[in-house]
């Protein structure tokens, strides 16, 4: 008799080790699943809190300048038609550059379409339109020659 209830008892304790394992293969698929849930909330939380850091410091550059952009609503800027004011005018880059009070290569890049002049450059290139050949030629004499005078 102690021979088959050793036998019961080996043959219990197989099925529920093989029970066990196949609910502990469960649980460890589970396990793993909700580890890769984990890490990819745990990215994306990360990259929300990114964006939330790079919007909270947009808004304050990007208002400031739009706001100052817009008031001086009514000057507008086309390179065509600066480099078009500068050959009316019959000045070289160089010329328009020392009128203006900027450097050459400005010129060069505001003709190119590579950039826009600012707004305190916009009303002094408002300014030079307004103005005739005759008195271009007049700014600009007046401009070189203090300089070559010591």
């Amino acid at each position: 008799m102690s021979n088959f209830a050793a036998q019961l008892k080996t043959e219990i304790s197989r099925i529920a080790k093989k029970e066990s394992r196949t609910q502990s293969a469960v649980l460890k698929k589970a396990q793993a699943t909700h580890r890769a849930e984990i890490a990819d909330l745990k990215r994306r939380i990360a990259s929300l809190e990114a964006v939330v850091r790079r919007l909270a410091k947009t808004p304050t550059r990007t208002i400031t300048p739009v706001k100052e952009e817009t008031e001086p609503q009514s000057l507008r800027f086309r390179a065509d038609g600066f480099a078009s004011l500068r050959k009316k005018f019959g000045l070289s880059a160089v010329q328009m550059a020392q009128l203006l009070g900027v450097s050459n290569q400005s010129v060069y890049h505001w003709e190119a379409g590579k950039s826009k002049p600012r707004a305190a450059q916009l009303q002094a290139i408002a300014a030079v339109r307004k103005l005739g050949k005759k008195e271009v030629t007049a700014r600009l004499a007046q401009m070189s020659t203090p300089n070559q005078v010591p």
